[in-house]
């Protein structure tokens, strides 16, 4: 990776000098070749601040201002005591929802090949947690774990 590296930077300062050599055969007087190549540099100079400085123009900047919310924002009566159990309430949020393939999964796993109620679910999860329970599997648990986490991807998409 170095190597190639040491190359290709190699390479670059090749080109270049073989540009700055043909500029100065072009321009035979060196005053003037070293004029050419300062007035390129504060054009590219100045290209670049104007770019930089029209950049920050348009970009949006955030101010808090706590201000507006102690007396109501945009005319609108803001209560920070509305959200006093904001945490506590019963709001799972977009991170709990299961995915489509975890979805689709759990279709499989119980045999459905549409969506299903609430009471489906819970009547074929007695079924196969007759079928998967650890005492009559020899102990082995695996099957009923899953079974209980596709229950509950399931449960959630119908909720």
């Amino acid at each position: 990776m170095y190597n190639n590296t040491a190359i290709y930077i190699f390479n670059r300062l090749v080109r270049l000098a073989i540009l700055f050599f043909i500029l100065y055969l072009i321009f035979t007087n060196f005053g003037t070749f070293l004029m050419i190549i300062g007035v390129i540099f504060f054009v590219i100079a100045f290209l670049i601040y104007n770019f930089k400085k029209k950049m920050q123009a348009n970009s949006f900047k955030f101010k808090f201002d706590s201000s507006n919310f102690q007396n109501g924002y945009n005319g609108q009566n803001f209560n920070f005591n509305d959200f006093k159990n904001f945490n506590q309430s019963d709001f799972q949020g977009f991170a709990n929802a299961p995915r489509f393939d975890e979805v689709t999964k759990a279709k499989e796993f119980f045999g459905f090949t549409h969506s299903p109620t609430k009471e489906e679910i819970k009547k074929r999860y007695k079924e196969l947690a007759r079928k998967y329970h650890p005492d009559i599997n020899d102990g082995d648990d695996v099957k009923m774990k899953e079974l209980n986490h596709f229950r509950d991807v399931l449960i959630k998409t119908v909720e």
